[in-house]
């Protein structure tokens, strides 16, 4: 009998040191996943809010989101390469303490430069938050990378989508300081958090088997290439997640005189898109490969786009719906097929990917709100209409490994 090299097969030490898929461990890192995302996303959907209260204009709504997801960016991959050397159970728990201290503060700020301050401690929470995050998910895969990468991906999408509704529902009626009551929600997740810190240091202490393939699949010289093809596509897709996230319920009270309570919904059908499309994307990818996944979910999704700003109201929210779907299958098996492409160095590549994430979302919240002042909120929607095309890089991808495929008679 011969197999087929897998995900598996290239799985360093303390991947997933077990056959078993730990789908307790998998529930309560996505769980934890969705109570963080739920109170970050909060920041975006109150952006009415302080756009009022402290006289903002869109750049420096744009600015908010710029700290915040800076922050993130720069120290994730710092995070992630740390602890690929020096692994750090309990890192998550302390993470989600920064972020509850953020949250506090944004609930009692005075002024602009105290909401910047804010932004970046919620900042600093999420980048020790999801590089250790993901390689718990990893080291609880039992070798379905794609399936762990997903559940823990869809907690945080799930939070996000959460976070208008609980915004609308809670924030807008009773104000800022009523931000302080999701502080709950942190102190949960740091209780799950700690948990899961106790069942991560076991797996530290536990012998390690028989190392497995530690060099990448491809050439060094491809890998270089590669990487820089991953990097146009994250480009593509959270620049123009930038331009959803931070501004779509301005552009629909703008273009539709719909009210903020009607654009947050149209937010949350969005965002409830993308966590059904990031859950569906890893386990799709296991079985027909991660390429082909990337290359559907980003390109693919160009249609779509180009057709949104010309629609109505009712078609917008339809479309908005199979975009966030088909952007968001794409991001697990981003994830996987760098681990898989640099072995070795889980935390090192998460930090890298969510940390380009939230960066170039940050970047392109900043530079749409400036476009937006300047042309309008119209044009910005037109212009980002073509990032998808980006896509089309996707083709200089190599094949790592073949898709796995159930077994059959002969």
């Amino acid at each position: 009998m011969s197999s087929t090299p897998t995900t598996a097969t290239l799985a360093p030490v303390g991947d997933a040191p077990a056959e078993q898929t730990r789908f307790r461990i998998l529930g309560a890192i996505s769980f934890s996943h969705f109570l963080n995302d739920m109170i970050q996303s909060l920041m975006l959907a109150i952006y009415p809010l302080f756009k009022t209260d402290f006289h903002l204009n869109f750049a420096q709504i744009g600015l908010i989101t710029l700290t915040y997801q800076f922050t993130a960016s720069l120290l994730q991959p710092l995070v992630g390469a740390y602890t690929d050397k020096h692994p750090k159970p309990f890192s998550l728990a302390v993470g989600m303490g920064c972020t509850l201290a953020g949250l506090l503060t944004l609930s009692v700020a005075p002024s602009f430069p105290i909401l910047l301050l804010a932004a970046a401690m919620v900042g600093t929470g999420s980048s020790i938050f999801h590089p250790e995050s993901s390689r718990v998910a990893r080291m609880a895969s039992g070798g379905r990378h794609g399936l762990a990468q997903s559940i823990f991906q869809v907690g945080g999408n799930a939070g996000t989508a959460t976070g208008p509704l609980l915004a609308a529902w809670i924030v807008l009626p009773h104000g800022q300081k009523s931000i302080a009551w999701f502080s709950l929600a942190a102190l949960l997740a740091i209780i799950v958090l700690a948990g899961v810190g106790r069942w991560y240091g076991h797996q530290h202490r536990q012998p390690k088997k028989t190392a497995a393939v530690k060099h990448s699949p491809v050439p060094p010289h491809l890998v270089r290439r590669t990487l820089a093809v991953l990097l146009a596509l994250i480009f593509s897709k959270f620049f123009y997640l930038a331009s959803i996230n931070s501004y779509l319920i301005f552009y629909l009270m703008h273009k539709f005189h719909v009210s903020t309570e009607v654009g947050q919904y149209h937010l949350f059908v969005f965002l409830f898109s993308v966590a059904a499309g990031t859950l569906l994307g890893g386990p799709i990818g296991d079985r027909i490969g991660r390429k082909a996944v990337i290359w559907v979910s980003i390109l693919g999704v160009a249609p779509f786009t180009l057709l949104l700003p010309y629609a109505s109201l009712e078609t917008s929210a339809i479309l908005s719906a199979i975009i966030g779907f088909m952007l968001a299958s794409a991001f697990p098996s981003m994830v996987v097929y760098a681990q898989e492409l640099i072995p070795g160095k889980v935390g090192t590549v998460a930090g890298l990917f969510f940390g380009l994430a939230f960066g170039l979302g940050g970047i392109g919240a900043a530079v749409l709100g400036q476009l937006a002042d300047m042309w309008g909120i119209d044009a910005v929607y037109k212009l980002c209409s073509f990032l998808p095309l980006i896509g089309l890089l996707a083709v200089f991808l190599p094949n790592l490994h073949q898709p796995r495929v159930s077994m059959k008679r002969s």
